[in-house]
């Protein structure tokens, strides 16, 4: 059949294995099929959703090859029909989050939670059990809790930063163990090979369709201060619209794994429709990934010093932040949180509590203080996200986690007047004022 004539550019002699991950990051693949640049410093933007097609036979050819790869050796030059099946910058993108995930590939989604739900609907089916950490995005939570147990799917919440209450929940209708590491909002940190290693217990009498799949939430982290997959996760999710964006301006998701799942993701993204953006992928592959090491160093060296302050400050009772050496986290932090050099990097941010005579004093006096900073700080934004050049302060317990029941707050270790911070790019001495100004108030 025929197939697109792209030209490659004229750097294939070169040797990219040899180079950090910083770089690849800002020139992607050495090669790729994906769309002929030959001549551009940037692949250009694809405005169209449809392709035009040489012959009815070219069409045939490119619908039998959608979401079905080669067994052996690399995939097919694409043939490109229409955008929900696949489309130039989308695929670009792709190639450059499987690289920087240390995964075989990559499908990105509209949205964070598109991803989630695609490779929870990937391998779960009624009748089947989720087990996954209590603490949640809001919206995973609501996934889990609302519309889950709709189609018959159950799912078992607990705390896994006790390893021991994974190996007593695992049942024969466990499909998945699910958790995000650091965890939304409190900053609970999951041993991940640790969860590897029990779930290899479970998994060696079981076939390769029963066996339990490992999916962790790298949101928080991003793959610049950790990477699942090395760790020994099945699949590694990740909303784009945070620290891999950067930027604010963009929303979209993504799934890494094995090269093996990735054509029932393709399949299960076409069906529901959950495509991300071409031009979003665009920005993404441009201003994102070139920027992420300079970004999130930046951030993690302002949520540090950020961290001390509060954790020394009188009217704060506690602060989690994994690079604190007071947290419980701590040495898990160390061994899993680190960046492409293997330095240590506890990520960009910050939970803590104010002092109160109880749960309602305190919850107010973060009432008090965000109210305050949304009008007098210059430096922090009250806002929901991370991973922005601007820093973030939010109420998880009345906004981003207010789906929550609130008897199950305390249970999961949501403090109602638990405050999340999202280190920005702002001058920390700035923001430390700020913080200071602010904290005189309550």
């Amino acid at each position: 059949m025929e197939k697109q004539n792209n030209k490659f550019n004229n750097r294939d002699s070169v040797d990219d294995t040899k180079y950090s991950m910083e770089t690849h990051m800002i020139y992607g693949k050495n090669i790729t099929k994906k769309w002929d640049y030959s001549h551009h410093v940037l692949p250009p933007i694809s405005s169209s959703v449809i392709y035009r097609l040489d012959s009815v036979e070219r069409g045939a050819e490119g619908f039998k090859e959608f979401a079905n790869s080669p067994v052996a050796g690399e995939d097919p030059m694409p043939i490109y029909i229409y955008d929900r099946l696949g489309e130039p910058n989308k695929d670009i993108l792709e190639e450059n989050l499987a690289y920087v995930e240390k995964g075989d590939m990559a499908v990105t989604f509209a949205t964070g939670m598109g991803a989630i739900s695609g490779i929870m609907g990937m391998l779960t089916k009624s009748g089947d059990e989720i087990i996954a950490h209590h603490t949640l995005y809001g919206c995973t939570y609501s996934l889990f809790t609302n519309w889950y147990p709709r189609y018959n799917i159950k799912c078992i919440l607990i705390d896994l930063t006790d390893i021991n209450n994974l190996r007593n929940s695992i049942t024969g209708k466990t499909k998945v163990i699910y958790f995000e590491t650091p965890s939304n909002p409190n900053l609970d940190l999951i041993d991940i090979l640790a969860v590897r290693d029990i779930v290899d217990e479970f998994n060696s009498s079981l076939s390769e369709a029963d066996r339990i799949k490992i999916v962790v939430d790298n949101t928080f982290a991003t793959p610049y201060c950790q990477r699942p997959i090395e760790l020994g996760a099945n699949f590694s999710v990740n909303s784009l619209t945070k620290g891999l964006g950067g930027f604010g301006t963009d929303m979209g998701g993504v799934v890494v794994g094995k090269k093996k799942y990735k054509d029932m993701l393709l399949l299960y993204r076409k069906d529901f429709g959950a495509v991300l953006n071409n031009k979003t992928a665009w920005t993404i592959t441009t201003y994102g990934l070139p920027t992420l090491h300079l970004r999130i160093r930046q951030q993690i060296k302002t949520a540090q010093k950020l961290a001390e302050y509060l954790s020394n400050h009188e009217k704060v009772e506690f602060v989690n932040y994994p690079g604190l050496a007071t947290n419980k986290y701590y040495d898990l932090a160390k061994k899993q949180m680190r960046d492409f050099y293997g330095n240590f990097a506890p990520g960009s941010l910050i939970y803590f509590v104010l002092k109160g005579s109880n749960a309602l004093d305190s919850k107010e006096k973060a009432k008090k203080f965000m109210n305050y900073a949304a009008k007098k700080a210059y430096t922090m934004t009250l806002a929901v996200s991370l991973g922005h050049t601007r820093t973030l302060i939010e109420h998880p317990a009345s906004m981003t986690h207010s789906m929550v029941p609130v008897e199950k707050l305390t249970e999961y270790k949501i403090d109602p007047g638990g405050i999340r911070l999202a280190a920005g790019l702002e001058n920390v001495e700035d923001i430390l004022s700020d913080l200071d100004e602010c904290l005189l108030k309550v």
